[in-house]
């Protein structure tokens, strides 16, 4: 079974983008329009989190939470329009894993999700399709890469550092174990091989070279900026 989300929001358009965008990275996702079909859907199937917008039609999304703590305690995240201090406030004191304010990004609401996910239920068990960054995506699926929106064109090897480095963000890797994960144990040239390819990875990546960092005297790893 896969990871199966619920989004519940009175703005058809808004659904059926997020659906797009969350089918594409291996989701399964249910789309509602109104707080009592959101409560009848949670009932009867199982969800791994849910997307609600706090101003549904029927019953409002924060009466629906409560509702959905009584059945679960699956993650869910709540979307407004109002993005004062004490309605965000508010969202986390019912429970929420997370409060994003519109109008946001769907790629930025999918990364929050596949952190979540990851966090909540194991990421062996979440087909995460993008490594997501302001400004830079990477698909694994299609190993294509993106610097703000512009496809850019890596070698092989350029794309598999990256890969390495932006799957555990702000974890340094030493030369040799990139080295030894990515050219293999039995490479016998010297590891200035992975600073010639981190500078021209810098390179194409511009002008979000900036997200890979250098850790002196031992090797690189992928900032969370």
């Amino acid at each position: 079974m896969g990871v199966r989300i619920l989004v519940a929001d009175g703005d058809a358009r808004i659904r059926n983008e997020i659906k797009e965008h969350f089918n594409n990275e291996g989701y399964e996702v249910d789309l509602v329009g109104d707080g009592i079909t959101a409560i009848k859907h949670y009932r009867r199937y199982e969800y791994h989190l849910s997307i609600l917008d706090t101003d549904l039609p029927e019953l409002d999304g924060r009466s629906v939470c409560m509702q959905f703590r009584k059945m679960s305690n699956a993650p869910f995240i709540l979307m407004s329009e109002d993005g004062d201090e004490n309605s965000v406030l508010g969202g986390y004191a019912l429970g929420a894993e997370d409060y994003i304010v519109k109008p946001f990004s769907v790629r930025e609401l999918l990364a929050r999700v596949n952190v979540i996910l990851r966090r909540r239920i194991g990421k062996e068990s979440v087909p995460v399709r993008n490594l997501v960054f302001d400004g830079l995506i990477i698909d694994t699926f299609s190993h294509e890469v993106y610097v703000d929106d512009r496809k850019v064109i890596l070698t092989p090897k350029e794309y598999e550092l990256l890969v390495m480095l932006a799957k555990s963000p702000e974890r340094a890797f030493s030369r040799k174990m990139l080295i030894d994960t990515i050219w293999g144990y039995d490479y016998y040239g010297t590891d200035r091989t992975v600073d010639t390819h981190i500078k021209n990875l810098r390179e194409a990546l511009k002008p979000r070279d900036y997200y890979i960092s250098t850790v002196r005297g031992f090797g690189y790893k992928i900032k969370e900026v």
